[in-house]
């Protein structure tokens, strides 16, 4: 299938600083999820881009992610900031795994510094992203989130920032990464599809 004839493909951005490259089969459980479950026509290759590239500023839909560390370069800053001003959508995962908050603490001041100290806020279990596709009541909970945003406590809640009256920046501390990491072939043994809220993440970004 030609590049042009797909609905969605997933990008992840590569960017200098911490690590970047986390969760390796969560890309294609998660759109192996939108295959089975919606009539989105999906690349099945996850595409790894640098932030620093413009042709980020094509994709549809970003996931960054990390444990350590963000510290953006003058050219990574600029491409996150034109591509989320331009109508983008990034879901960043904080992975929860370090004991200080590391990452939640400096991708904070980074998101700070690109569109105010206030622009990140809480987002109410009634925002629209929960029930764009599935139905949900507020962000599912993981096995694996303690110590997200650096405060060791479990949140009912995810961040957002919002331009135009839309997420443009959805920020977890949960985790899901590694929640949907898991063996695809032993899906079976899930009671319910954990990778359903994803689905609802990508159809927001694009646009319900």
């Amino acid at each position: 299938m030609a590049a042009h004839s797909y609905d969605f493909y997933f990008t992840r951005l590569m960017y200098d600083s911490g690590d970047w490259d986390v969760d390796i089969r969560m890309p294609s459980n998660v759109l192996n999820s939108l295959v089975e479950y919606t009539t989105l026509r999906v690349d099945p290759a996850e595409r790894i881009i640098a932030l620093s590239d413009p042709k980020m500023l094509e994709a549809p839909f970003c996931y960054l992610a990390g444990h350590k560390l963000v510290q953006f370069s003058p050219a990574e800053r600029k491409n996150f900031e034109r591509y989320v001003r331009g109508g983008g959508f990034v879901f960043v995962d904080d992975c929860n795994h370090d004991i200080d908050g590391l990452f939640a603490k400096s991708l904070e001041a980074e998101l700070a510094r690109m569109f105010g100290p206030k622009a990140l806020k809480k987002i109410p279990n009634t925002h629209p992203v929960y029930s764009s596709f599935f139905k949900f009541d507020g962000p599912p909970n993981t096995g694996n989130e303690l110590n997200g945003w650096g405060d060791d406590l479990v949140h009912d809640y995810l961040k957002a920032i919002e331009i135009n009256g839309r997420v443009r920046v959805l920020y977890s501390n949960k985790d899901y990464g590694c929640e949907w990491d898991y063996d695809f072939r032993n899906k079976r043994w899930l009671v319910i599809d954990n990778t359903r809220f994803a689905v609802n993440i990508i159809q927001y970004a694009l646009g319900a």
